[in-house]
């Protein structure tokens, strides 16, 4: 009989890649992935309502005893491009490395975000098989394309709309139970998102006439586009303490050292040098306290000896909370300071609404978190620092976390959306139990 490992490692040999230019996706890897979960949790299958929502996402209805404020738990199954020679082990392989403690999954998506899909999955089929009913309706949005576009989410919101259904808690993937992020803290915290940075895509477009390479003007619109972009680096967003990570840093001073201990517990008058301070401590504290903008993509002449008539530069920009797309399009121009260079919104979303951090919802998070995961574990607010599908969720409901119930070292959360992605076994098993408590507990 396969066990909970062996469906995870099969569901994950399924390379459901999802491309922005959906021309290049394999829809039939998706449609293989939908067959086996079916064939891998027959009682989810059996008992549960299926709707396949804007062709390839897939929502569940477990009935309750009560209709009201139903649990919604999110995941999604495409994942991002590989490039197969920067891995150790091949990333569709699903290969188990290592022994006891250490052993571990290496593949794309055993992480983000099949870990919890496939989790999610088991929960649900080992409390089926105990003949559990739940107290409240239990939800199962997967999406399929959380990478690209997300409108599978957002059909499903729209589906839940139409037919009045009205979220109690929705859980998508966010934070991690992590050690060693924020200094002067050494235990272990269950980072739940209560929010996330809104996202936007700007681009520098600079345009000029053309001609040979050999006779270049002054400043060519490379130039003007590299001035541009350098101008921009040296002109960060401002930095600040949000609600959200204001109520993090005090919900962890009790467990800092000193001094910081009473650094963090003090932040109406220390959280200027706070937010100074976490802005040089790494890319992940720096993202916490400031909006972020970095240049991803260049384009300019067709050849080596051709001056570009037009050179772009496209700008994704994270929005903290309460800053918005507007404000970011006018730090940018200012930064700039050339009206020679023109700045083009893309697409842009605004930073979500916050969700509580007390509460009943709040209460049954953490309460999963610490039966399940370490009594030592202290749970707390924090500011998702990606986008998810969730977002969609903000209309439908204003109890929406982001979490994922692994265990990840720094190594483990660099490995996102990057080669050799991996998980360890023993981490997903504990996961399983914490979707199982806050079924229980909901």
């Amino acid at each position: 009989m396969a066990s909970p490992v062996d469906r995870f490692r099969d569901l994950l040999r399924i390379p459901t890649v999802s491309h922005v230019d959906e021309a290049r996706t394999v829809w039939a890897r998706f449609d293989e992935f939908a067959d086996a979960l079916a064939d891998l949790y027959p009682l989810l299958h059996a008992r549960l309502e299926r709707d396949v929502v804007a062709g390839h996402s897939l929502l569940y209805r477990w009935p309750g005893r009560s209709a009201s404020a139903p649990l919604v738990l999110m995941a999604h199954y495409d994942v991002v491009p590989v490039v197969e020679e920067e891995w150790e082990h091949g990333p569709f392989a699903a290969d188990l490395v290592g022994d006891g403690e250490d052993a571990a999954i290496h593949a794309r998506g055993a992480i983000d975000d099949k870990g919890a899909l496939v989790a999610v999955a088991e929960a649900v089929e080992q409390l089926l098989a105990e003949g559990v009913t739940p107290e409240r309706d239990v939800y199962l949005s997967f999406g399929h394309n959380e990478e690209t576009a997300g409108d599978g989410a957002r059909a499903i919101v729209s589906l839940l709309r139409e037919r009045g259904v009205r979220p109690g808690l929705v859980l998508d993937e966010g934070g991690a139970v992590v050690e060693g992020v924020l200094p002067g803290v050494s235990v272990p915290t269950a980072m739940v998102g209560v929010a996330e940075r809104g996202v936007m895509t700007l681009e520098l477009v600079v345009r000029e006439d053309g001609g040979h390479a050999s006779t270049p003007p002054a400043t060519p619109a490379t130039v003007r586009l590299a001035r541009a972009i350098d101008r921009l680096y040296r002109h960060p967003f401002p930095a600040r303490i949000t609600p959200p990570v204001r109520a993090m840093l005090a919900t962890v001073a009790p467990h800092a050292a000193r001094p910081l201990s009473a650094v963090f517990g003090s932040l109406g008058v220390t959280a200027p040098l706070v937010a100074a301070a976490l802005t040089r401590l790494g890319p992940e504290t720096n993202a916490l306290v400031r909006t972020t903008a970095v240049v991803t993509e260049l384009s300019g002449a067709p050849a080596e000896n051709v001056l570009a008539t037009t050179a772009r530069a496209s700008v994704n920009i994270r929005l903290l909370t309460g800053d918005s797309s507007i404000g970011a399009v006018a730090h940018v121009r200012r930064a700039i300071d050339d009206p020679a260079v023109e700045v083009v919104v893309r697409h842009a979303s605004e930073p979500s609404p916050v969700s509580p951090w007390r509460g009943e919802e709040w209460r049954r998070l953490a309460g999963a978190v610490r039966d399940t995961l370490g009594q030592d574990v202290v749970t707390t607010p924090y500011l998702q620092l990606g986008a998810s599908d969730s977002r969609w969720f903000t209309e439908l409901s204003t109890h929406v976390y982001r979490f994922t119930p692994f265990a990840m070292s720094r190594a483990e959360r660099d490995a996102l959306h990057s080669h050799n992605e991996r998980i360890r076994v023993s981490s997903w098993l504990r996961g399983i139990g914490f979707y199982r408590a806050l079924i229980a507990a909901s």
